[in-house]
């Protein structure tokens, strides 16, 4: 006689993997049970603890214990349509969800089932915000927004690997990549300024920095000249902000693209944004206000069209291209003039082609850290002629004393990095 083995569940893993999903179910249902929904905060516990029962018996009864949830789904829309209330499609939806996730639970899964919801959650509570940002959304930010995605996800894995030419110079994905990276940056901040931009001249200028600082310098200082200089106090001081997202920006790219030329040329980014702070709290007037009407509209275009992504592009393979060429003739003196050209037109494309350089070994790491300050400092000194719109010699003269500053500090970091880090020349 055979005998069959008794297996047995161990308590405490079993335990814990219920409660989790029980405490996962009551969050998503919190939300729905704050509104006033049919299905609240029981309902979407149990809808979590039938799905982890699911998935800790197995495979068959975890499709078992979805197909009982989309049964509860059906008969939670007819009671609404009998009531005449109309459809749940929303937190239809979001019992499905909450239900995988449940069953993830069951599996032993712990960090997916709660990211999955806290993210239910997150798109339950902020219904209005994102229908509000949806509404306000224009048709060319939408195709945009389609752009980013047919770029990254349809372009980018047909492109060839490795690079085509024989200086190594141009490498199609390093670049697509490199292109979608700073678009897409700009266009997060865009919809940041989108949702928050107007509550401000500072705040404004700040996230529309982060976008576009010269576009953002054009539009403050045209809005002085508009008002007469009667917005020159808040304007000079968005004017340093935008300056500093700028910056900000610039460190996060090399950040992301090449981490040691971030560390070679940190003094001078934080030098860099210390001044600009110290600039900000020296004009700040606690008991100045700006009506809401009188906040500039900043004409800012959303960075991902067409023409902006071939922009940054061409931009990028320019200085990248003219870059190595610039250093197999004349050294680095070339790649830095190229920088500062570069810097003039597009200080992200510059500092985004810096990073590929020093990757792939054509230059130092101090050599590409003092490109990547040069091309933030050009960007910086480009948008004093434009602060010449506002015809306001105040605000001239306050920003050309900002910008001096800017350039010495920025330089000075650089100098005591490389006298700190010695080593930095050579790699």
């Amino acid at each position: 006689m055979q005998i069959i083995p008794n297996f047995e569940w161990p308590y405490l893993p079993i335990l814990v993997r219920l409660s989790l999903a029980l405490a996962l179910g009551l969050f998503v249902g919190l939300e729905r049970e704050r509104r006033g929904k049919e299905a609240g905060l029981r309902t979407f516990g149990f809808v979590a603890l039938l799905g982890a029962l699911g998935g800790l018996l197995g495979e068959g009864f975890s499709l078992l214990a979805i197909i009982l949830v989309g049964l509860l789904v059906v008969f939670l829309n007819i009671q609404t349509l009998l009531a005449g209330q109309g459809t749940e499609l929303t937190t239809s939806a979001a019992l499905l969800v909450t239900g995988i996730a449940g069953v993830l639970c069951g599996q032993g899964h712990t960090l997916t089932p709660a990211a999955v919801a806290v993210l239910t959650a997150a798109l339950l509570a902020w219904k209005q915000s994102l229908s509000s940002f949806t509404l306000g959304l224009s048709e060319a930010e939408l195709r945009s927004a389609i752009l980013l995605a047919i770029l990254a996800f349809v372009i980018y894995p047909a492109l060839p690997q490795g690079s085509i030419d024989s200086w190594g110079a141009i490498d199609p994905r390093e670049a697509w990549i490199t292109v979608i990276l700073i678009a897409g940056i700009g266009f997060i901040n865009y919809v940041l300024w989108k949702l928050y931009g107007t509550r401000g001249i500072e705040l404004a200028g700040f996230l529309s920095g982060l976008v576009n600082s010269s576009v953002t310098v054009s539009e403050l200082a045209a809005r002085v000249r508009e008002t007469q200089g009667q917005l020159s106090e808040v304007a000079y001081r968005g004017i340093v902000l935008a300056t500093a997202a700028m910056l900000l920006r610039n460190a996060a790219l090399l950040a992301i693209l090449a981490p040691r030329v971030l560390l070679a040329s940190i003094l001078s980014l934080v030098f860099m944004l210390l001044a600009c702070g110290a600039f900000i709290l020296r004009a700040a007037n606690p008991e100045e206000s700006v009506a809401e009407s009188k906040v500039p509209l900043l004409k800012l275009e959303s960075p991902f069209s067409l023409y902006s992504t071939l922009k940054f592009g061409a931009l990028f393979l320019l200085i990248q291209v003219a870059g190595v060429a610039a250093q197999r003739t004349v050294g680095n003196y070339g790649v830095y003039a190229v920088s500062l050209f570069g810097g003039m037109f597009s200080s992200a494309s510059a500092v985004a082609a810096v990073g590929g350089l020093f990757t792939r070994g054509t230059v130092t790491g101090m050599s590409a850290a003092l490109c990547a300050v040069i091309a933030s400092l050009a960007s910086a000194l480009v948008d004093l002629p434009l602060v010449t719109r506002a015809r306001n010699r105040r605000l001239t003269k306050r920003f050309f004393r900002v910008t001096t500053v800017i350039v010495l500090v920025g330089l000075a970091g650089v100098l005591v990095q490389a006298a700190l880090l010695p080593a930095w020349a050579g790699h």
